[in-house]
């Protein structure tokens, strides 16, 4: 027994021998400019065997029995990075790395075909087979973190009394990252959603189940933060982000954009895979660059790692990279983990806005189908009412991973920003150049660039508005607007008020309205509408006719499914005479006589069909983000004749308009196309047609014909055709100076065609000034212009094509404008 114990205690203290010498190494390998986190990245003990790949957010632990005095971390594109390191049986390191400036050069060796081609086509024959969209159906659970910063603050900024409520947050920069630069939380939001995907019928829904949000007071962001609005595809041949179109590196035409180049055979989790670099063949195209790690036996896709290149031809994007990890469930390849880390900004050195977003993707479920009847028409995103109130015990218990010490550190520092007078002051006064309007309690006050104008009628026209905030009801608003000639020496006014009757699935919303103003009859409203500013000081030609209008209109929007919308109105109008001219007519007894008003009473009816449309929902407005798919509208007025002040014109006007942004090959840009025709039945008086519209003014009008002046043509039946290219820069890619400056090429041409009838040019006779197109010659404009001029504006040469005048010089110009776009 002595000896059996003595060998006992011999081999427990070989055993805590053993332990003892036992390190542990943990960490976190990242950009050591960025601060983001590196992935797969290779490290290494010196002088040892043991070593191991970071995980998708840049972590690593070393277990070893092995010492060693460093660690080594290599990593393609970066230097490589080597550390001390104690005989410590647990320490911690965080790796920063940098990125390699200078290129290093690639030689080639010519032993027949590149055999990264030969990989990739062998992906390209098992997409069918790798692509979740090819399932009979799939649904998962995703969870989604995203991070807004203020980034790049300057030492000046700190140091500025305005910000010095602010110091406590530069004051406690996360310290796990050394070197951080300053930033300043906007907001975070975390959202969990159950995806459902059904290919026959091809249908796809989401339901959002819990939001979280902290800076910003909007529950749009829930919908487009949503995996539906957000999610990248990496099979597919075409990749659209930032409303741009990108070429997929493993697209079927992938050579023509792309040069490819295997690096190396890797082991991921006991599968062999290949390591493929790809880079654009030309520089600023719109494509990306990156590496794929491709599972040899099923040819998919194991690991993304890709990034818009700096030279790309795309604005306010510092630097967009986007990293994707899959993982086998019943052997169909299935994204497990996705993360985009943006920099938004005019360059790298000014105050920009940094994005992270993370999503993991959990409880998937393959080829089991929703029924038919669970989705709805169209991809649609469902908010749950429950989304936004869920307690800190759900979030605990539902996350798919836990929030760092820095994010539950931002969670506090976002709420105690906002409750500062600096955040209240700076977020007024975004909102008040974005909207026009300064908020103060409950009433909106604007908007400020329709506070003061000037035309030959008015004169001066002063203007003043108001209308409730969102503090006062995000269910109704009230509006109004009282204006004021020096000129003519008129008060103008006017009245709106609109109301939701439903906040639900199927939008609907009501509104009334009164106005008792002068306009351009049959102009666009807006930006150029006559009591606008920068109207009134980019004019071309005095504007000396303006018609005063008293309308008041009772309407409802109605969504009926997804994608398709109607309204119908009740609108009543009496116009005055015009500032020049008058409404004349000649009787029957050959005479010619004049009315002092015209009266309309219409009914109209208008129902719009956008397939898959995807909107950015505001509480009273929504801005539409677009559709691959047409936009069809038909439209239809009746008149009530005799319903005030016997009116007796009676007439039925139909308009059907169909839009549609064709996209080319990525190189080529896209097109819209945007084709009308209407048409009116009976007799209808000439301020009641069609009145094109024109623009003389200095500023680009892209819904009006910008060679035609205002009231020159009118029609009672016409056909519409217009088409505007963007080359987005494929010639001006290959000039050097315009290449570095990243302008854009555009092109455009419209044409209309339009007679009126007998019996309406006799109703009222047509002033001087108005005139009717032949229904052989049609009115036609052509324009060629440079975009992205310094980012935000475009110069355009216009060319009149018919109807020209005999000053030739007048047939030719140029107008300018503000285009913000990435």
């Amino acid at each position: 027994m002595k000896k059996v114990n003595f060998v006992f205690v011999i081999t427990g203290a070989f055993f805590i021998s053993i332990q003892a010498q036992t390190y542990t190494i943990t960490g976190k390998v990242f950009n050591a400019e960025t601060k983001e986190p590196l992935p797969f990245v290779g490290i290494v003990l010196k002088g040892t065997y043991a070593g191991i790949s970071s995980n998708y957010d840049g972590q690593f632990t070393i277990i070893t029995n092995s010492p060693s005095d460093s660690i080594i971390a290599s990593y393609m594109g970066y230097k490589r990075f080597a550390r001390a390191i104690k005989k410590a049986n647990h320490q911690v390191l965080n790796l920063p790395m940098f990125e390699e400036k200078l290129e290093s050069q690639i030689v080639e060796v010519n032993a027949g075909e590149n055999p990264a081609h030969r990989i990739l086509r062998q992906v390209d024959r098992r997409k069918e087979f790798n692509d979740k969209n090819k399932l009979k159906g799939y649904e998962y659970e995703a969870y989604n973190k995203v991070e807004f910063d203020f980034t790049r603050i300057s030492k000046e900024m700190r140091e500025n009394k305005l910000f010095k409520p602010l110091n406590f947050i530069f004051n406690n920069i996360d310290s796990v990252y050394s070197d951080e630069k300053p930033s300043l939380p906007i907001f975070m939001i975390e959202n969990i959603s159950n995806l459902y995907y059904r290919k026959d019928p091809k249908h796809k829904k989401e339901v959002i189940i819990a939001t979280k949000i902290t800076g910003v007071e909007n529950n749009s962001i829930s919908q487009i933060m949503g995996d539906m609005y957000q999610n990248l595809n990496i099979y597919d041949k075409h990749i659209m982000l930032f409303n741009k179109q990108f070429s997929g590196p493993i697209a079927d035409n992938g050579l023509i954009y792309y040069k490819y180049y295997l690096d190396d055979s890797v082991s991921i989790k006991d599968k062999k895979c290949y390591k493929i670099r790809f880079k654009p063949r030309r520089v600023q195209e719109l494509s990306f660059t990156g590496t794929l790690w491709i599972e040899d036996s099923t040819w998919s896709i194991k690991r993304l790692e890709m990034s818009i290149p700096k030279d790309a031809n795309i604005n306010f994007i510092n630097s967009a990279k986007f990293i994707q990890e899959f993982q086998n469930i019943d052997s169909m390849p299935m994204l497990v983990k996705d993360r985009t880390i943006i920099d938004f900004g005019l360059n790298s050195n000014k105050l920009g806005v940094y994005g992270r977003k993370t999503t993991s993707y959990k409880k998937i479920k393959l080829n089991a189908p929703k029924t038919p009847d669970f989705y709805e028409f169209g991809d649609k995103v469902v908010v749950h009412d429950s989304a936004n109130y869920k307690n800190e015990k759900f979030w605990l218990t539902n996350r798919h991973d836990s929030l760092s010490q820095r994010e539950l550190k931002i969670y506090k520092m976002i709420d105690t920003i906002k409750s500062l007078p600096v955040y209240r002051t700076f977020v007024d006064v975004i909102t008040f150049l974005v909207s026009g309007y300064k908020t103060i309690g409950n009433f909106d006050y604007g908007p400020y660039f329709k506070l003061a104008s000037y035309n030959d009628v008015e004169g001066l026209r002063l203007r003043c508005g108001m209308r409730t905030s969102l503090n006062f009801s995000k269910w109704y608003q009230l509006e109004g607007y009282a204006a004021y000639g020096t000129f003519d020496q008129e008060w103008k006014h006017g009245l709106f008020f609109k109301t939701f009757l439903s906040k639900k699935v199927n939008r609907s919303l009501m509104g009334v309205f009164y106005t008792d103003d002068k306009e351009i009859v049959g102009q666009s409203q807006g930006l150029f509408s006559q009591d606008n500013i920068l109207a009134s000081a980019f004019r071309v030609a005095p504007l000396k006719n303006l018609t005063r209008i008293k309308n008041f209109s009772i309407w409802i929007d109605k969504d009926l499914i997804d994608g398709l919308t109607t309204n119908i109105t009740f609108c009543e109008r009496i116009f005055s005479k015009p500032s020049i001219g008058s409404y004349e007519f000649v009787n029957q007894l050959g005479k010619i006589e004049s009315l002092d008003e015209i009266y309309s009473t219409e009914a109209r009816f208008n129902i719009r069909f956008a397939y898959k449309e995807k909107f950015i929902v505001g509480e009273f407005k929504r801005a539409s983000l677009g559709t691959p798919y047409p936009i069809i509208t038909f439209g239809y007025n009746k008149s009530i004749p005799k319903f005030i002040n016997n009116n007796n014109y009676s007439y039925h006007k139909f308009i059907l308009n169909y839009k549609q942004r064709i996209r080319l090959a990525t190189m080529l840009g896209h097109s819209d196309v945007t084709v009308e025709a209407g048409k009116y039945y009976g007799n209808v008086p000439f301020p009641l047609l069609e009145i094109h519209p024109g623009n003389e003014t200095l500023i680009f009008n892209p819904l009006s014909f910008n060679t035609m002046k205002y009231y020159e043509f009118a029609s009672d039946q016409y056909v519409f055709f217009g088409i505007v290219h963007d080359f987005n820069g494929f010639f001006f890619n290959k000039i050097p100076l315009f290449r570095k400056l990243k302008l854009r090429e555009v092109i455009s041409w419209k044409g209309i065609i339009g007679t009126v009838s007998q019996n309406n040019l006799k109703e009222l006779l047509f002033p001087s000034y108005l005139k009717t197109l032949s229904n052989t010659d049609p009115f036609m404009e052509c324009t060629a212009g440079v975009k992205n001029i310094l980012n935000i504006f475009r110069l355009d040469f216009l060319w009149h094509l018919s109807y020209r005048d005999p000053n030739e010089a007048k047939n030719f110009g140029f107008k300018f404008g503000v285009q913000l776009e990435f």
